[in-house]
């Protein structure tokens, strides 16, 4: 049910024809979206009344002219209700196009968002990556819940989506989800792919982020430090879970892969490289770039260590993993009885490979972005964090440099 729904009859004087009449015109107005019919009637401006929205005088002409306003007017009413009688989602556009004879086809948002994930689902490991559909999935949730929080309705009109919805989307984010700015612009933009996708196919004709802003802020990535690195390395955990969490944390930490990045690691990934020692080869789950990745004698040690587990026979893998959520867990467990004050994740590792390993060790950032398996430098600049030691470093080189 609308909550508003009012028509006015008004006349175009920025229309006067050379006879000196006016069009008449017809507002519908539903919710707060206006829509105007041309009535197809002229009449001198001098002879319209503005407050009772008709024409003026008692003349046979003026008496025909009200009666096909008030006809028109009833016409209007009555298609208002059979579409609430049918259960549609009426807005003043459909209003006006049902009048017109030619209904405006309804396009409802879930099931385009739907359809956009069910064939991104059908390119997993193609041209997507499993984390991306489940971002878009959760996304989708997101969407749900709100347009039931915002308008008590399961599924909306596209054409109702607007500059008002966007930023009632991302206030419900930040709020009622509980979202950081960060989150909540990344769920936007997942939203907003579907908005494009609908002006694609013409079937938005304005675009409701025209004049919607929301930036990513920077965010500082944690790492470890040398000494962080070497407490959790020789740390005596009484739990075999720890210890195994611990290792695959640390191979990550000296090649920079990621969780799924390393799950998925084999024998077959390990090759001899350019310089007639172990490289990986392998290609990174969420942006399917190539990485190959020189092994620090660290990580062949750890490869050694688990060579033989019988979870890593069987499944032909290198480590012996278990989920993300269970991982973090027990890093967390670990940095507590490492007495290390940082929140750490399996990411973590990633960043640290980034920094400590290999930037603080003057590896070139070109390098450093190959083995990331990053599409970009500029990402790689995001990423990794020049650390304090590194600055101090190159600036000694410049001093001595100076010197001489």
């Amino acid at each position: 049910m609308n909550s508003t729904f009012n028509l006015l009859f008004f006349i175009k004087k920025n229309k006067i024809r050379a006879n000196g009449t006016a069009p008449i015109y017809l507002r519908i107005t539903i919710d707060g979206k206006a829509a105007d019919i041309s009535c197809k009637r002229y009449v001198e401006p001098e002879r319209w009344d503005i407050k009772a929205r008709k024409v003026t005088g008692s003349s046979q002409e003026s008496r025909t002219l009200n009666a096909y306003l008030k006809t028109l007017e009833q016409k209007v009413y009555d298609h208002h209700y059979e579409m609430l009688k049918e259960k549609n989602n009426v807005t003043a556009m459909a209003l006006k196009s049902k009048l017109l004879g030619k209904d405006l086809e309804q396009r409802m948002l879930i099931p385009i968002f739907q359809t956009h994930n069910d064939r991104m689902e059908a390119l997993i490991g193609r041209d997507f990556a499993p984390g991306t559909l489940e971002r878009y999935k959760t996304s989708l949730r997101h969407t749900q819940e709100f347009i039931l929080w915002k308008y008590n309705v399961t599924d909306i009109d596209i054409n109702q989506i607007d500059f008002d919805f966007i930023t009632d989307y991302d206030f419900w984010l930040r709020t009622v989800r509980h979202c950081g700015n960060n989150t909540a612009v990344k769920y936007i933009k997942n939203f907003k792919k579907i908005i494009r996708l609908c002006m694609a196919h013409g079937w938005l004709k304005n675009d409701p982020f025209v004049f919607y802003k929301a930036k990513i802020k920077a965010v500082e990535k944690v790492c470890l430090t040398k000494e962080e690195i070497r407490s959790i390395y020789h740390k005596k955990f009484s739990s075999h879970r720890l210890t195994q969490v611990r290792d695959i944390f640390l191979f990550s930490c000296y090649t920079g892969l990621g969780y799924t990045d390393v799950k998925q690691l084999s024998a077959s990934n390990v090759s001899i490289g350019i310089d007639g020692d172990q490289w990986i080869f392998t290609r990174r789950q969420k942006t399917g770039v190539p990485a190959r990745i020189p092994l620090l004698p660290m990580a062949k040690e750890l490869i050694l260590k688990y060579e033989n587990h019988p979870k890593c026979m069987i499944s032909n893998i290198l480590f012996p993993m278990v989920s993300n959520q269970v991982m973090n867990s027990y890093l967390k467990e670990i940095a507590d009885l490492c007495g290390i004050d940082k929140t750490l994740t399996f990411h973590v590792a990633r960043h640290t490979f980034a920094t400590t390993i290999t930037l603080s060790n003057g590896v070139p950032i070109e390098s450093v972005s190959k083995m990331l398996g990053h599409t970009n430098i500029t990402t790689t600049q995001h990423y990794a964090k020049i650390l304090d030691n590194k600055i101090s470093d190159d600036m000694s080189i410049l001093r001595s440099k100076l010197r001489d």
